[in-house]
C-alpha cells in the first residue's frame, strides 16, 4: 500500500507520467494505471488455494477425516498425522496444505466458532517443578484391544518426558509410577504439579487449601518433595504435562500400538523418551531437550532409597485358603484358614502379611474370576483329605519333577490315595 500511494502522490501532485512511473517503479503500465484507481488497500490472498498435490490423495483424506470422525477424540489422527501418511502413499507436498484443508473440512462440520481463552506465559527454575497427569489409551496386548492408563511425568524447566503404563489408575500404580520417574530422572524435583486426584487428594477446601491422601502424603516425605493440587477444573496450571498427553498420544499411541505384554510395552515407552529428549528444546532452540536436562539433573533432590509404594488392606481368609482381591482368588497357606491377615498390593505383586511377615506372594492378575493357588499351601490339608489330589484345582496345572510324578501316579491307585505321598512331602522326604 505504500508503493500504491507514492504512485498517485506522484502521478497527482507531482504531474509525473505513467511511462516515467513505470519505469521508475518496475511495474508495467496497465499495472500503474490500476494503482491510480486503487484507494483502499488490495487484498492479494485468494480465495480457493489450488493444491495441484494434493489433487491425488483428495479421496484418500476426506476417507480419514470421515473415518476419524466417527472414533473417540483421542483416537483421531492429528494434522501432522495425516500428512505423515500421506507420505507413505506417495504424496509430495507440504504439511501446510494438508493443514489448510483439514481446518476447512472442521470447519464445513462445525457450527459457530468458540471463544478463545487467553494465558499467562510461565517460567520456570532449573529442579523446581515437575508436572503429573494421567491419559487414557487404546493398546493391542497378546492379540487383545485393551484400554490402558498411562502415566505422564514432565520436568518445566527441561522438557523431559518420562511415561509408564498400567492397567489401571489405583492409588499402587501411582506409587510405582513416581518411584520409577524418579529413578528414570536420578533425582527429585522439589514440587509436583497433580490434578485433584482421588488418589492423591481426599478433600478440596477454598483456594489451594487440600487434604492430601495419608498414603500419598507417605509418599512425598519420603521424596521430600511438595505436592501441589491445580484450581478445579483449570488444567492450564499445568498446560505442559496436559499438551504432552495429547503429544505422546499421536505419536505413540497413533495408530496403535501392539506389544505382548506390559513389560514390553513399558520398555519400548522408555526407549521413546529417550529419542524424543534429541529434539529442539521449545524455548532454547539452540539446544536439545536431553541437552537442558543434563544441566537440570544434578540440581534435582537425590534418591537415597526407593519408597515401598505399596497399599495394605486386611482381609480375611475363607475356608478353602482364598482370599478375593479384585474380583480374583489368592491361595494363602492352610494354617493361616479362617483367619484375618494384611494385603499388600503394589502395581505387579500380591503380598500376604500376618505378624509383620509375609506369608504368600502372587504376581498380581487384572482380568476377573480367575484362581491364582500355590499348591504348597495346601499340603497340610492333603494329609487329611488325600482323595483332593485327583481333582482339586491348585495341583491340575502343578509342575512336579518326573520322578514324584510317578511316585504320585502309584500312590493315587492305592486306597490311601495320595495320602502317602502328602506326608513324604509334609516330612521332607519329596522336595519339589
Amino acid at each position: 500500500m505504500d508503493v500504491i500511494a507514492e504512485i498517485r502522490r506522484r502521478f497527482h501532485v507531482d504531474h509525473e507520467t505513467i511511462t516515467s512511473l513505470a519505469s521508475t517503479f518496475n511495474l508495467s503500465r496497465p499495472t500503474i494505471r490500476k494503482h491510480l484507481k486503487t484507494i483502499e488497500e488490495p487484498v492479494y490472498q485468494r480465495q480457493n488455494q489450488p493444491h495441484p498435490k494434493l489433487g491425488l490423495f483428495h479421496e484418500q483424506l476426506e476417507a480419514w477425516l470421515e473415518q476419524g470422525a466417527h472414533f473417540p477424540r483421542k483416537q483421531r489422527r492429528t494434522a501432522q498425522r495425516l500428512y505423515e501418511c500421506l507420505q507413505v502413499e506417495g504424496y509430495l507436498g507440504s504439511y501446510t496444505v494438508v493443514q489448510r484443508h483439514m481446518k476447512r473440512w472442521k470447519k464445513q462440520r462445525a457450527g459457530s466458532p468458540t471463544v478463545k481463552q487467553a494465558f499467562v506465559p510461565l517460567a520456570f527454575l532449573a529442579s523446581e517443578t515437575c508436572q503429573f497427569d494421567w491419559s487414557q489409551e487404546t493398546v493391542l496386548l497378546s492379540g487383545v484391544v485393551q484400554t490402558i492408563k498411562v502415566a505422564h511425568f514432565r520436568l518445566a524447566y527441561s522438557r523431559q518426558v518420562f511415561v509408564v503404563a498400567y492397567p489401571r489408575e489405583t492409588q499402587e500404580m501411582v506409587l510405582d509410577a513416581h518411584s520409577q520417574a524418579f529413578a528414570v530422572f536420578g533425582g527429585v524435583p522439589k514440587r509436583m504439579v497433580y490434578d485433584n486426584l482421588k488418589t492423591v487428594v481426599d478433600a478440596i477446601f477454598v483456594g489451594k487449601e487440600r487434604r492430601f491422601n495419608r498414603r500419598f502424603l507417605a509418599l512425598a516425605n519420603h521424596y521430600l518433595f511438595e505436592p501441589v493440587a491445580c484450581t478445579p477444573e483449570s488444567g492450564w496450571e499445568k498446560g505442559q504435562v496436559e499438551n504432552q498427553v495429547g503429544n505422546i498420544r499421536e505419536w505413540l499411541f497413533t495408530p496403535m500400538a501392539k506389544f505382548e505384554d506390559f513389560v514390553a510395552l513399558n520398555a519400548w515407552l522408555a526407549m521413546r523418551c529417550r529419542e524424543l529428549a534429541g529434539r529442539l528444546h521449545p524455548e532454547q532452540s539452540s539446544r536439545t531437550i536431553a541437552d537442558c536436562f543434563a544441566e537440570e539433573q544434578p540440581l534435582l533432590m537425590p534418591v537415597k532409597a526407593s519408597f515401598d509404594g505399596y497399599v495394605e488392606e486386611i482381609r480375611r481368609v475363607s475356608q478353602l485358603c482364598l482370599i478375593r482381591i479384585d474380583r480374583n482368588r489368592y491361595s494363602v497357606p492352610a494354617q493361616w484358614a479362617n483367619t484375618v491377615v494384611s494385603v499388600r498390593l503394589t502395581a505387579d505383586r500380591v503380598y500376604m502379611v500376618s505378624d509383620g511377615q509375609i506369608i504368600a506372594e502372587h504376581l498380581r492378575r487384572f482380568g476377573r474370576d480367575q484362581l491364582i493357588c500355590d499348591p504348597w499351601h495346601y499340603l497340610p490339608v492333603l494329609e487329611k483329605k488325600p482323595g483332593a489330589l485327583r481333582h482339586g484345582a491348585p495341583f491340575q496345572s502343578w509342575e512336579l519333577a518326573v520322578s514324584i510324578k510317578v511316585v504320585r501316579d502309584r500312590l493315587l491307585k492305592q486306597n490311601q490315595g495320595g495320602g502317602g505321598l502328602c506326608r513324604s512331602v509334609a516330612d521332607g522326604k519329596i522336595t519339589q
